[in-house]
């Protein structure tokens, strides 16, 4: 999936938390981060630290893959 904006990823962590069934603060438990910050993401908040947002992507099940385009 190609993601156009930092609300894409987003929707896709919110996505993968409720198929997986868990509830934001459960979620944040499992990721090592707080309650609010899983919030924001999943809001699309385009400020978030970095090392965080890949801590919920690797606990939501979701590969980050980073390619240089062709020129």
């Amino acid at each position: 999936m190609r993601l156009a904006s930092v609300a894409d990823l987003g929707a896709l962590v919110r996505t993968a938390r409720l198929q997986l069934g868990l509830t934001q603060q459960r979620f944040a438990d499992l990721a090592g981060v707080g309650r609010r910050f899983v919030s924001e993401l999943e809001s699309g908040k385009p400020t978030l630290e970095a090392a965080r947002v890949l801590r919920c992507c690797a606990a939501a099940g979701i590969d980050i893959f980073a390619e240089l385009r062709a020129q």
